[in-house]
């Protein structure tokens, strides 16, 4: 039957009912994707007209009562969809919509189609039927790899499948069988064309404030995440025992390296793409980040929720409802309650360790995105800092010759916020490298000032151990001037710098308004002056360049004016300690005398005013990371392609659970 409608004829001209008897017949995709594939462009437009006929009858068969048939044309659509599409290379010339549904006709016939598929997703109907037309739109979506390069999906447009995504979200049974390839299918629609034209699914995506239906989309994405974290962990302890017993058996400790390799899980760019889209588009889904569920069983729906009111600033609402709704947290003392924030970030100190491959280094950078949407959110803050709200959250951390490897047990219950600030320091102290990820370091440091900013603004004293963020960022200073050659080929590394700087500055001048105690003040001016080395040879290096007429005078000069308090600091206290010592006779000052001469000489010090200090630029995707989404959304639809098995809906399955044609 395949032959006949790959002839010119009409192949219904000697059997009225051939139509009918096809979709009664199991769908034979490789020979119909082989038959396409061996044709060329001009023998395809040749048996334009059967083809057409075929899509419209697949379209036709989806209303009928008979599952099978429904089965079938859906499985033909697939296999008709991507065979065309595979002969649309710039040569053949012809248009995919002409060739699958012929211009006059595609208007309806896709209205119809889409119609066809939005009932089957909502009906009450069967799950492998509903999986079956969710592996259609995705093959639809993903049969380009630039998405909005592929007309069909105008239709996909104009005729919106919106609800029946989000309605599958909400009912726990649907989105158990397909949450993902619906929150997946919903990340790409959302990015079709995105900048050039209003996209509906952005309009709507925006505005859901159902609460089912966004628990339900963050249950999906803790989900993907968690199993990703789990096998993580699982491949970590199946590969710290077989390096251990590896260890054993060797002679001398020469291929120690070797034996420690990278472990390596495909990241999913694809729920990150989701999660990021659903937090930077839409303010009700901050509340699902902190929504409560025990660590064991991800798939349990909360059930009666406790309401907590957030600690919230004056001026900022927040949305849809003023609690955060959490699930009754178990009395089991083992069970620890997760919830997405904390899962994501686990995911995020795993990818991040490693960005030296492409698509971890495209992970990591979107993981920092998503923080940094996350860091600017009035509500988001106020429940990161609700001092009510305490998590353990156990990262993952590099390993790395010079520090121990940090026992899980004993970790401290604390606001998300600390352990957001910890997975930044983490990624500041473990990236300084040859092949510096300058990019991802901005990002970085942005998201700590962003949080200060917020602390400042509603005075909150965190109970952090600031110190390791202090040593992290002056060792840092310290790797860009002693990397300056190497990195100033590639990368200004005075922007860098001038944040750095300017977070010190913030603590210096901003301090008394957020940190903990009077001691952690003093903490930090022992910190500026015990390194002060590091200061003064920044400060020398940017003054070298400053002074030159390069290309990095301007750059460099704004350091320099960035330093004054700094070397106001040390310049003041240097000699008070130094005499202190000479007057007492001690070599060799401990931290508590420092500590007392600063106390005793902060009144003489003076201070500049600086101005900008706790300004920031909001993150705008449009202008500065279109390029970098368009390469993402394109990885992602080849790999959604290539993963995309129609086997897996076996044949047998179906044929199983519709065995009776009445």
């Amino acid at each position: 039957m395949y032959d006949e409608i790959f002839m010119t004829e009409d192949p219904s001209k000697c059997n009225p009912r051939f139509w009918e008897e096809l979709f009664l017949m199991k769908v034979n995709l490789e020979y119909l994707e082989g038959k396409l594939e061996a044709l060329d462009g001009e023998e395809l437009m040749k048996i334009k007209d059967n083809i057409n006929c075929l899509f419209q009858h697949c379209i036709q068969a989806l209303g009928e009562e008979h599952p099978i048939r429904v089965v079938n044309a859906l499985q033909t659509l697939c296999a008709l969809i991507r065979g065309v599409h595979q002969k649309n290379k710039s040569t053949s010339g012809f248009d995919i919509i002409n060739m699958l549904v012929g211009f006059d006709k595609a208007e309806l016939c896709m209205k119809n189609l889409m119609e066809s598929l939005d009932s089957l997703l909502c009906a009450e109907g069967s799950e492998s039927l509903k999986s079956l037309c969710l592996k259609l739109l995705l093959c639809l979506v993903t049969v380009t790899d630039n998405i909005s390069q592929n007309t069909i999906l105008e239709y996909v447009m104009i005729n919106s499948i919106f609800e029946a995504i989000l309605q599958i979200l909400s009912s726990p049974l649907s989105r158990r069988e397909h949450g993902y390839d619906a929150v997946v299918l919903l990340a790409l629609l959302v990015n079709y064309r995105k900048y050039e034209s209003v996209n509906p699914y952005i309009v709507k995506l925006s505005i859901v404030d159902d609460e089912a239906t966004l628990n339900g989309m963050g249950l999906v994405i803790t989900q993907a995440l968690s199993e990703y974290n789990r096998q993580y962990k699982d491949k970590e302890e199946e590969h710290q025992s077989g390096f251990f017993s590896a260890l054993t058996n060797m002679v001398g400790s020469m291929f120690i390296a070797d034996a420690d390799e990278k472990i390596s899980v495909q990241t999913n760019e694809a729920i990150l793409l989701a999660l990021y889209e659903a937090v930077h588009l839409n303010r009700n889904f901050i509340t699902v980040l902190a929504q409560s569920h025990p660590e064991m069983g991800l798939m349990t729906t909360p059930t009666s929720p406790i309401p907590m009111t957030p600690v919230t600033p004056l001026g900022t609402t927040p949305p849809s409802s003023d609690v955060i709704s959490s699930a009754e947290l178990p009395l089991d003392a083992d069970v620890q309650t997760s919830n997405l924030l904390i899962t994501f970030l686990k995911y995020s100190s795993i990818v991040m360790q490693d960005t030296k491959d492409e698509h971890r280094l495209h992970s990591g950078k979107l993981c920092l995105i998503i923080l940094t949407c996350i860091a600017e959110d009035q509500y988001a803050n106020a429940f990161l800092h609700d001092d009510n709200m305490n998590f353990r959250v156990n990262l993952h951390r590099m390993p790395m010759r010079h520090r121990k490897k940090a026992a899980d047990k004993n970790l401290p219950c604390r606001p998300l916020v600390c352990a957001v600030l910890d997975l930044m320091v983490e990624f500041i102290v473990t990236h300084m490298m040859k092949e510096f990820p300058m990019d991802l370091y901005v990002r970085c440091i942005q998201i700590v000032h962003k949080l200060l900013c917020y602390q400042k603004k509603c005075r909150v004293r965190l109970h952090y151990t600031w110190r390791e963020l202090w040593s992290a960022l002056i060792n840092l200073l310290k790797f860009l001037m002693s990397n300056e050659t190497v990195l100033l080929a590639k990368h200004n590394i005075f922007t860098l710098a001038l944040m750095v700087v300017n977070l010190f500055n913030m603590f210096i001048t901003y301090g008394d308004t957020f940190l903990p105690t009077p001691s952690s003040y003093d903490e930090l001016y022992y910190e500026i002056i015990r390194m002060h080395q590091n200061f003064d040879n920044l400060y020398s290096m940017v003054l070298r360049l400053s002074t030159n007429a390069g290309q990095w005078k301007e750059p460099a000069s704004k350091v320099t004016h960035a330093l004054v308090n700094i070397r106001a600091i040390i310049n003041h206290f240097n000699p008070k300690i130094e005499s202190y010592a000479a007057v007492n006779h001690i070599s060799q000052l401990s931290e508590d005398q420092v500590l007392e001469v600063v106390r005793s000489n902060y009144d003489t010090l003076t201070l500049k005013l600086q101005d900008g200090l706790d300004q920031y630029e909001r993150y705008s995707e449009q202008h500065k990371e279109a390029a970098f989404f368009k390469e993402l959304v394109r990885s992602i639809s080849i790999n959604v392609r290539k993963n995309l098995a129609f086997n897996t809906l076996s044949q047998e399955l179906l044929l199983k659970e519709f065995s009776t044609i009445s």
